[in-house]
């Protein structure tokens, strides 16, 4: 089982996300990424391994504070355990996490490559992703991408997108498989599981069956 953690808000989302991973290390996973949102860059940092590995990684980089990000922790479905596999998968105009099984991911791949698409990794969720990048180049508007995707998309899904031009929301939709989302009067919270959120608030919710949600710090 994969764990999902994301946060926006007016205080560092790297914390938050680190510790709500740390609190769903219980689910099991082979890997671990984030995706950190600032007003014209997105940084994704991703790692095969434990947490421990990930951190290193961060330490390496020079992080700057960001108030809204996405992290994942991965128990391979599709695609060996690797850096590249790993989510967060990013996307010209995005960058996602997923827990679930998209069935009809070959499908949406034959799709997305007639469109122009080209893949890096062997999951089922960069073609989910992409498939939404798809809708937003037409739509460019969020909630409108995710439905469209939606009446595509075939099998469980618990999804967390950031829009690059939008870095402070985050965006959710889940089918099959749950997603919590919560507030604490000046942030928003997503986590796949109460615990990695309950340090924080315990104004939440599960996000009801096939709806979208959109956080941001209001």
């Amino acid at each position: 089982m994969c764990g999902i953690v994301g946060y926006v808000g007016n205080k560092s989302s790297l914390p938050v996300l680190l510790e709500g991973l740390r609190m769903l290390e219980y689910r099991g996973y082979d890997s671990a990424g984030v995706s950190l949102a600032y007003e014209r860059d997105m940084i994704t940092v991703k790692s095969k391994g434990k947490l421990c590995e990930l951190e290193k990684k961060l330490a390496e980089r020079n992080i700057q504070e960001s108030l809204c990000g996405i992290g994942h922790t991965r128990w391979a479905t599709h695609g060996a355990p690797s850096d590249i596999n790993s989510h967060p998968h990013e996307t010209e105009l995005l960058t996602l996490v997923h827990n679930g099984i998209i069935e009809n991911h070959k499908s949406i791949e034959g799709f997305l490559l007639r469109e122009g698409y080209s893949f890096v990794s062997e999951t089922d969720t960069e073609r989910a992703a992409k498939l939404i990048d798809y809708f937003y180049k037409q739509t460019r508007e969020p909630i409108a991408a995710l439905i469209e995707a939606k009446k595509t998309l075939l099998g469980s899904y618990a999804l967390g997108v950031i829009f690059k031009d939008i870095p402070s929301k985050i965006y959710a939709l889940r089918k099959d498989n749950p997603l919590i989302v919560g507030y604490d009067g000046s942030s928003s919270y997503l986590a796949s599981d109460i615990p990695a959120i309950l340090p924080y608030t315990k104004l939440c919710c599960r996000l009801s069956e096939g709806r979208v949600a959109e956080l941001s710090p209001e």
